[in-house]
């Protein structure tokens, strides 16, 4: 070989799409055959490879298989020069960017962004660099606040999404909406009725892997957190909260629990039900009321967390008296009973006449059920209108959108004119304020309508039962305790004052 021939360089090319669709895909495949004709045509290039990634975003080179193997072979010593499109085609984390670019500078290897016209090697190319990529990075934070805010109008709009690959009951109908899966629903059904006869979390997932039930995910083996899970998403009586997570970090796609930071929406009536909205209820105040006992839980204390101290406001406890006799009887006496060095002038009572207490409330309601049930009615009409909550949520979802508006603007700018960077700082802090202000006022109104609707679809529950059931009874129904109880304050003479759901008062 002569010896003045001059070497060739050894180039790569790179090639990216962010998605799966087919028009990007034919885009892909002009991008590879561009660039492997566009160094093979140059006599004093070697051409190597063309690199590719094809269904992911720019904004970290984490998971870019082709792009890691292309800066692989170029620390290697393979690549002497890299061409791509464009500074956002190679990277929108301006951190990434300038870190594989001065990591290739370190070994002599040089990138050329053809759209920008930069070569990394000439005196002006990392200025150029910086400034591209910090606007590419800010494309990137547009793009993603327009996505997550084009996500949240879906979610004002009441549109439902679910993983249905992990999700029990449900599968995405022909017309992109929620279907029933009639079998999965039937052991969601027999999930809820099992909590509801006294077995636990674990309890019942030990029962479901014994019927050789598979869980959601398609395993054999169930844990407590996917039966907790299951009954408590409100996903199952038919309605849906929305963003229960969101993303924290544009770049890292990073997420969190959202308690509060940002919006949350409550869509009644969203797809069809597999669990009554009543049962449903009835399930969270269960699941509320075993979390209040404090230790570990007995199918047969539905008196735990019921039964009020009207002396010292504390709860009653069970006790067991001749626990290994003949003479066996279950007590119900104020925890505190003993404590704090004053004793508590409340008696103990037995079950059973608690239990006859609560069938006198019902055989007194049941003298005026028509009255009782007309009042229940009128509490629930009062209930279902959400209209002062609407419109405040609505008030400040618009500040909301406006004060993301704001703040685009604001950081756009900041990446396009030089600024002093604290009173940009100072200003962002104050619209970050602002924001959380209005996000956790948000949060509170979407909490107590909830609430709200929770309560009425208890009233509605028992309603429902009051109207097919001969409310004048001779023995104990445990449903009809939980449907209509919502506690019991016990006087110093003995006396019982029952709360019902409906708030009404009555004394025995």
């Amino acid at each position: 070989m002569p010896l003045d021939k001059p070497k060739k360089r050894r180039v790569a090319g790179y090639a990216r799409v962010s998605t799966d669709s087919e028009e990007q895909l034919t885009s892909y495949e002009a991008q590879v055959s561009y660039y492997t004709e566009y160094i093979q045509k140059r006599d004093d290039w070697e051409f190597v490879n063309v690199y590719t990634d094809e269904g992911i975003s720019a904004t970290n080179t984490k998971h870019r298989d082709g792009f890691n193997a292309m800066i692989a072979d170029a620390w290697a010593g393979r690549i002497d020069l890299i061409v791509t499109k464009s500074v956002s085609r190679f990277a929108r984390n301006t951190v990434d960017s300038l870190t594989t670019v001065r990591k290739l500078k370190e070994k002599g290897v040089e990138i050329y962004f053809e759209k920008e016209n930069i070569y990394t090697l000439d005196s002006k190319g990392e200025l150029m660099i910086t400034i591209m990529s910090s606007l590419a990075q800010e494309e990137s934070r547009s793009i993603s606040e327009n996505v997550t805010w084009g996500q949240r109008k879906r979610m004002a709009d009441g549109k439902v999404t679910m993983p249905y690959g992990r999700f029990l009951g449900y599968r995405k109908g022909e017309d992109g909406l929620p279907e029933i899966v009639p079998e999965e629903a039937e052991v969601v059904r027999m999930i809820y009725r099992s909590f509801m006869d006294g077995l636990s979390y674990y309890k019942i997932a030990q029962l479901l892997m014994k019927r050789n039930i598979p869980a959601p995910s398609g395993g054999e083996k169930w844990h407590r957190r996917t039966v907790e899970s299951i009954l408590t998403n409100e996903k199952y009586k038919g309605s849906a909260l929305l963003q229960k997570k969101f993303t924290v970090d544009f770049l890292t796609k990073k997420q969190k629990v959202n308690e509060g930071e940002v919006p949350q929406y409550f869509i009644e009536d969203s797809h069809p039900l597999i669990i009554e909205p009543e049962e449903f209820e009835l399930v969270q105040a269960e699941i509320a009321r075993r979390k209040k006992i404090g230790k570990v839980y007995s199918s047969s204390n539905i008196f735990s967390t019921k039964l009020v101290c009207s002396c010292c406001g504390g709860f009653f406890g069970s006790k067991v008296w001749h626990s290994t006799s003949k003479y066996r009887r279950v007590i119900w006496q104020c925890n505190h009973k003993f404590q704090n060095g004053e004793k508590c002038k409340t008696p103990h009572l037995y079950e059973d006449e608690i239990k006859k207490r609560f069938i006198e409330v019902c055989n007194r309601i049941a003298a005026d059920k028509e009255n009782f049930v007309a009042s229940c009615r009128q509490i629930v009409d009062m209930l279902s209108d959400c209209s002062a909550f609407d419109k405040q949520i609505g008030t400040l979802q618009i500040r909301a959108d406006e004060l993301t508006a704001v703040m685009q603007a604001f950081i756009k700018e900041n990446a396009e004119n030089a600024q002093d960077q604290k009173l940009y700082s100072q200003r962002f802090a104050e619209y970050e304020k602002q924001m959380n202000e209005v996000e956790s006022n948000l949060q509170s109104l979407q909490h107590k309508k909830a609430e709200r609707l929770s309560w009425k679809e208890l009233l509605l529950g028992m309603i429902a039962e009051l109207e097919k059931t001969d409310m004048m009874i001779h023995e104990f129904d445990e449903k009809l305790w939980r449907l209509m109880v919502e506690k019991v304050v016990v006087g110093i003479e003995g006396e019982l004052t029952f709360t019902l759901r409906n708030g009404m008062e009555i004394e025995v």
